[in-house]
């Protein structure tokens, strides 16, 4: 633990040059007193840096400095490898503090380099923020998802329990898992349920147990590969063709929940435009009620009449 702490003081310092105790203990979650102890070792070794006394004092690195730590561990270039998460879920997986130090030591390796062509100029680090979680979602609970993780790395089958979107109570099952996937701030299990692919919502995965056999992966298939096929599946256009009016003002909100289930949009007349929807189904046109009457299905017939089923047993159950 120490030694973890000393590295990422010199870090600090390789960024800063110089910081004030305070501002270091801050940062390494310890006490001032920790911080100069640090130092003294540090110094004791040989390491070129030392504590200043005054107003403007503070710990200081002498100019010039190249401290050889830049070098990932393993843990941290898994860190860095999954590009794309925040750190809500970095932390799910247990991997917040290596991320930490990761992005200290390029901080240190990039203040350590020659002065770039725009020395001034701010990293995308400074400019972007991720943040994968839906809005306005409550945490969810299911298993760990750290654990499921460091599991799925022995390539073995899974005994799962999972509810399933419309059951009320969970089934037990095996599944062949290729591992997981985080869209939209949910976290998915991807595997294969008697040879064909599955999408599991962590949420709703009450236990799972690994099996002493090796997974049974269909010949050819990767993470990605599956993930790729899965996401065509879900997203694919649909045999049920919806024409409604849509008010023009709501094309935005419209497009935004229905995504690439609009096919097509006709120029707005009178504040009204005509879109087309694709559906897998007919009773996917439930989906439609939240727009409440800025929208009026049109076509076809039976979809028509579906929505005005449900509008009516609304319209009685608000009496």
């Amino acid at each position: 633990m120490k030694a973890s702490r000393l590295l990422s003081l010199l870090l600090l310092l390789q960024t800063r040059h110089r910081m004030t105790t305070s501002e270091i203990a801050g940062r390494l979650g310890v006490s001032r007193r920790t911080v100069l102890r640090d130092v003294e070792a540090l110094s004791a070794s040989g390491v070129p840096v030392y504590a200043e006394r005054g107003r403007r004092g503070g710990i200081v690195l002498l100019p010039g400095a190249r401290l050889n730590a830049s070098h990932l561990e393993p843990v941290e270039m898994e860190a860095l490898s999954v590009a794309g998460l925040d750190a809500h879920q970095r932390d799910q997986l247990g991997l917040a503090a290596a991320h930490v130090t990761a992005t200290r030591k390029i901080a240190a390796r990039r203040a350590a380099s020659p002065a770039s062509a725009f020395p001034e100029s701010l990293t995308l680090a400074d400019l972007i923020v991720v943040d994968n979680t839906a809005w306005l979602a409550d945490p969810v609970a299911g298993v760990d998802v750290a654990d499921l993780a460091l599991d799925l790395r022995r390539r073995r089958r899974l005994e799962i329990r999972y509810r399933h979107s419309a059951a009320n109570q969970a089934s037990a099952q095996v599944v062949d898992p290729y591992g997981l996937a985080s869209k939209s701030g949910r976290w998915y299990l991807v595997a294969d349920s008697h040879g064909t692919g599955r999408l599991f919502a962590i949420e709703r995965l009450e236990y799972y147990r690994c099996l002493a056999e090796p997974s049974r992966l269909r010949a050819g298939q990767t993470l990605g590969t599956a993930w790729a096929e899965l996401k065509d599946r879900v997203e694919e256009a649909g045999e049920v063709t919806i024409t409604a009016r849509l008010r023009e003002g709501q094309l935005d909100r419209a497009r935004r929940i229905l995504g690439t289930r609009i096919h097509d949009v006709a120029p707005a007349a009178n504040g009204w435009c005509r879109v087309t929807i694709r559906y897998p189904e007919r009773e996917s046109v439930r989906q439609l009620l939240q727009f409440a009457d800025h929208i009026e299905v049109l076509a076809p017939p039976e979809a028509r009449e579906r929505v005005r089923e449900l509008a009516a047993d609304l319209a009685a159950r608000h009496r």
